[in-house]
């Protein structure tokens, strides 16, 4: 009579008894052998922190180099912060009770100078668990919208529920503008997706034992919670600050006195005000002076000229033209760009300020009639030439492009 080696239980009482060579296993003994491998996984695959192999700064800048191009500033204090981050965690304990802090850091950039490109390009380089999260989903907790412990319950999810991976992870919180204060004075109405969220992210950023539901959604006195420390979570924020420029020359100008006065105004760049961006810049913008405190590492990315946005079109492991020739290559079609037709889209992206984003979104407008007809066809080349992007372009329904 078939039974089960392990429980013993007759195929009748079973769904599936599975034969092998000299035994049986049934579905409920399956599931359960199943659950222990997966358990045990979790365990071996915990991040040894003596064996990660951690790039030096300069290395991990040349690795961003290969993706993102320009904004040498704000990838030298990535990678230091990321660097000293991993650093900190290997330190041994000392007599001289010396504890390194952890250095959060804040990305102020326009839209399309790589904020978001920069943390998933990290993400490619670094083995430990890495997400990122978008702030303007979150509220306080019993609003509808998310709870700012959703933050932690992606973090586990890339962590595969190892919350002792987790807890040496890296969480980028993207549009972190958008939970500006909004109103200068806090007693008149409850901001409930501003300055409650900014307030409910100190303990995070800070770093305190966290209780996260596991599956994500609202807490409920029922629920499973797990416990996180994020004492050694490293938070790197991104944001547009969209109009802090003029926070930036209103303060300049306050400090521009005196018979130097013309002299000084002379000094400063007006082109690109983002350089001069300060601490106190950020609170007149709306961040609570509490949260800025806890951001110590502050940095910029320059607005994209010209010269950086033909080669972004280009230059980059997966720049956009590449992507395209690969495309039309799946189709046995070969792809060229000329240099007329990339000077033009670039035109078109400086024309509607749309930065990196919108190079794509134009280049997608002036392909898609052939990535619709051509793989129909018996064509083996194609290639786009001003005149080819000029027709394609006018067709586009550039009330999209604004709006993007």
């Amino acid at each position: 009579m078939d039974k089960c080696s392990f429980c013993g239980r007759l195929k009748s009482e079973t769904l599936i008894l599975v034969s092998g060579l000299d035994g049986h296993i049934c579905d409920s003994c399956a599931e359960q052998a199943y659950a222990i491998v997966q358990e045990e996984n979790k365990i071996h695959n915990d991040i040894d922190l003596s064996e990660l192999n951690l790039l030096k700064p300069r290395e991990m800048k040349d690795f961003l180099d290969q993706y993102v191009i320009g904004q040498d500033d704000a990838k030298k204090n990535l990678s230091v912060a990321v660097y000293n981050h991993y650093k900190r965690l290997k330190q041994k304990k000392d007599n001289d009770d010396i504890e390194i802090e952890k250095s959060n850091i804040i990305l102020v950039g326009e839209t399309g100078t790589g904020k978001t490109l920069l943390a998933r390009t990290i993400a490619k380089m670094l083995q430990v668990p890495f997400t990122i999260v978008d702030a303007t989903v979150l509220t306080e907790a019993g609003y509808v919208g998310e709870d700012i412990e959703s933050i932690l319950t992606r973090l586990l999810q890339e962590a595969d529920y190892n919350v002792e991976a987790a807890e040496k992870g890296i969480v980028f919180i993207d549009e972190i503008d958008k939970i500006a204060r909004k109103s200068d004075n806090p007693s008149i109405t409850r901001d409930v997706s501003g300055e409650g969220v900014q307030q409910g992210l100190l303990k995070l950023l800070e770093g305190s034992i966290i209780n996260v539901p596991p599956q994500g959604g609202r807490k409920h006195p029922d629920q499973k919670m797990i416990q996180v420390n994020t004492k050694n979570i490293l938070f790197v924020c991104g944001g547009a600050f969209d109009g802090i420029d003029r926070k930036i020359a209103q303060r300049l100008n306050t400090q521009v006195v005196g018979f130097n006065a013309g002299k000084t105004r002379e000094t400063i760049d007006q082109s690109n005000f983002l350089q001069y961006i300060a601490p106190q810049d950020l609170k007149s913008f709306g961040l609570i002076p509490e949260i800025i405190g806890r951001l110590p590492i502050l940095t910029y990315l320059k607005p994209l000229d010209r010269e950086a946005l033909r080669n972004i079109l280009t230059e980059p492991k997966n720049s956009i033209t590449k992507q395209y020739r690969k495309l039309f290559g799946m189709d046995d079609i070969e792809l060229k760009f000329e240099d007329s037709a990339l000077e033009y889209i670039v035109d078109k992206a400086i024309e509607f300020k749309l930065g990196a984003r919108g190079l794509r979104s134009i280049c997608e407008g002036i392909m898609m009639d052939a990535m619709f007809d051509l793989p129909s066809t018996d064509t083996k080349n194609l290639t786009v030439d001003l005149e080819y992007a000029k027709d394609k372009f006018e067709k586009i329904d550039l009330k999209k492009l604004k709006a993007a």
